[in-house]
Order: structure tokens, then sequence, then C-alpha cells
């Protein structure tokens, strides 16, 4: 299902194109790895359903959140842009379903059809013009602050962000797994900014209000 929240979920390749190219059919169940980081790459992927979590792994077992991937984003795009190792570990979060093409035919692909090679460049200006910004925000020693700036970047650039309702589509685990804060931190600093009306939460549901009124359908 297309998740109108996320700035980033455009159909990067159409189905019926990756299918004429080649693609084939990848199922993989929840908390299956897809790839793991440091890994060769021999594939560009896409999600059709489900949902992936692409991130990197401490040695403690630490995860760190880097992309949530929903149905249409593809996933683990570098190595095919610049032959190197995967950067990150993809998992399953629920019960997927992918298209695979071979790295070759791909490359292939874009040279034949320049308006996507240009998706891609947009894709990747945006995820490097993110972490540029959140590498400067982690630098605050105060998560109050981290956090609202999160939320705010997040809002004005419609990222797991609901724009109806101002909803946070993310978790507190998950902010928590972005920012490299605990999550009893995230939770704390939510009721935070709920008590200062900088954030409403209703039925656990967290909406950014921006001190203004959120009015939500129930």
């Amino acid at each position: 299902m297309h998740d109108p929240y996320l700035i980033w979920i455009v159909i990067m390749i159409e189905i019926d194109t990756l299918l004429s190219w080649g693609a084939t059919y990848k199922h993989i169940d929840s908390d299956e790895i897809l790839f793991k980081e440091g890994a060769q790459c021999m594939y560009y992927y896409q999600l059709v359903s489900g949902q992936l979590r692409w991130v990197n792994i401490s040695e403690e077992g630490k995860e760190y959140l880097q992309s949530i991937i929903e149905s249409n984003q593809s996933v683990g795009e570098l190595p095919l842009f610049d032959d190197g190792v995967y950067a990150a570990t993809a998992i399953a979060n629920k019960k997927c379903t992918l298209l695979r093409l071979n790295k070759f035919r791909f490359h292939q692909l874009l040279k034949e059809n320049p308006e996507i090679h240009m998706k891609f460049s947009k894709l990747l200006s945006q995820r490097i013009r993110f972490k540029f910004f959140l590498i400067k925000e982690i630098t605050s020693q105060n998560p109050t602050k981290l956090i609202l700036s999160i939320l705010k970047y997040m809002k004005d650039n419609s990222l797991y962000m609901c724009n109806r309702y101002n909803q946070v589509m993310l978790t507190r685990q998950q902010i928590a797994d972005f920012t490299g804060l605990r999550v009893e931190t995230v939770i704390r600093v939510i009721r935070i900014l709920h008590e200062k009306k900088l954030l409403a939460i209703q039925k656990g549901k967290v909406f950014y209000t921006n001190m203004t009124p959120v009015i939500v359908e129930v």
C-alpha cells in the first residue's frame, strides 16, 4: 500500500518495467535479513509489499536506524553506484515481497532511461541532506532540542509524518534508533513536549502541533 506521508516514497521503477528487464520476485519473512552490512551487492532491490528497516548494528547488537523502507521504495542503492559493499543491513519488519534485478541489467536500464537515473540522483541527494542534518543535530547535548528539531524537519519535509493530521509515523523505539537515545529518554522527552503543548498525545499516538491546536477525527 502506498503511504502518502513519506516524501521519499515514489515508485522508483514501474513493476512492469523491472519485469521486462528480467527482474524476479523474492520473498522474505519477518525479521529475516535481506543483506548484511559489508556484503557484496549483486542486485537492485525494490520493495513491492511489506516493510524493511535499514540499520547499522553495533558490536553490542544495538541497532542504529538509517531508514524505514516502504512499498515502492528501493533499498541498498549505494553499491550499485560506487561498486562498494553494503553500508548497512536490511531486515524485514514484516513479511516482504521484493523485486530484484541483476546489477548489470540495472545499469543498462539506467543508461536507456535517464529519467529513472534522475530519480535516483534526487533520492540519494535527499538522503544525504537528511544525514547532514541528523549529524549536526545529534551533536546537541539536549535530547529535548534534538527530538523537537528532528520532528520539525520531518514535518517540514513530509517525512515520516501524516500530512493530514500531523501524526508522527514513528514509534518511540524508532525515534530512539534514529537518534541513538535510549527509548526511556525519548518517552520522557515526548511527555515534556506534550506538557509544553509542542506535541499532542492521543491514545498513545503522537501529533506534531507546533503550538497550534490539533483536531483529529476518531
